[in-house]
């Protein structure tokens, strides 16, 4: 017997099919399709209950006051800002979330099974893992960035203007994410979250130009803290939970908080 394809379910689902009395008698004799289609209805179930952060008060202000400064600086047109690639590689999980969920709300509008809304918060959880995961190796390399800078005799600006662009795309990003671990319960990884939102506000902050004191003390800050260590110590715990998606939240939870207290 031949299986249909994840195409074709989609579409099945979707109603964008002349098959669908075809594909409707398959799935009567077939398990295994029916299985992959339950499947599908359970992951687009789930994004559908994924919660939205709140973006916070005056968000749109916090943004204009960031991007006012550099209108004048050369003629654009309006829309190149936006395909800037290290922009695009920043907010690439937060738009990825936001494309999954206007699918999933356009394939399925049912009410989903009990089974599949039992499965749903680990379907949230997975994504979670795997935009939290991308979002802290972009942080990490702008850590390392600020760590392994050297710093030559006598000179008394260090540029730190592309550093800091980064860091500004990772704010609004990471405060989501934290808002999300929070809603979900994972409070290991929020407060992680917090402290890494709090250095990144402080690089997004600082003048493009620092002396060589201010940058040692944006240095020393990540150092004392121990940031590095535990960015690498939660990412390794997401990657447990990607390796092993059915082990018990509170074990994964326990195992990163020990590891992230420095």
């Amino acid at each position: 017997m031949k299986h249909r394809t994840e195409e074709e379910l989609l579409a099945f689902l979707d109603g964008a099919t002349d098959e669908r009395a075809a594909i409707a008698a398959h799935l009567n004799e077939c398990a295994n399709c029916r299985e992959e289609l339950e499947r599908i209805e359970g992951v687009f179930a789930a994004l559908d209950a994924m919660p939205i952060p709140e973006p916070g008060e005056h968000f749109e202000e916090r943004v204009w006051q960031r991007i006012a400064p550099r209108l004048g600086e050369k003629k654009t047109r309006w829309w190149e800002p936006f395909f800037v690639p290290q922009r695009m590689a920043a907010l690439g999980g937060v738009v990825a979330l936001v494309i999954l969920a206007f699918f999933a709300g356009r394939i399925t509008r049912r009410t989903a099974p009990a089974q599949e809304q039992m499965d749903a918060a680990k379907v949230r959880e997975r994504v979670l893992v795997v935009a939290v995961g991308e979002h802290l190796g972009r942080t990490e390399m702008v850590l390392m960035e600020l760590q392994n800078a050297p710093i030559l005799r006598g000179e008394k600006a260090i540029d730190i203007s592309e550093t800091q662009r980064r860091a500004e795309d990772l704010v609004e990003e990471n405060r989501l994410y934290r808002q999300t671990a929070l809603k979900a319960g994972d409070q290991a990884m929020a407060n992680t979250l917090d402290e890494l939102e709090r250095v990144l506000l402080d690089i997004a902050n600082s003048p493009d130009e620092l002396t060589a004191a201010a940058f040692e003390t944006i240095r020393k800050r990540i150092e004392v803290q121990g940031l590095l260590f535990k960015v690498r110590v939660v990412k390794q715990g997401l990657d447990e939970r990607k390796a092993n998606p059915d082990a018990k939240p509170a074990e994964n939870k326990t195992r990163i908080t020990e590891r992230n207290k420095v």
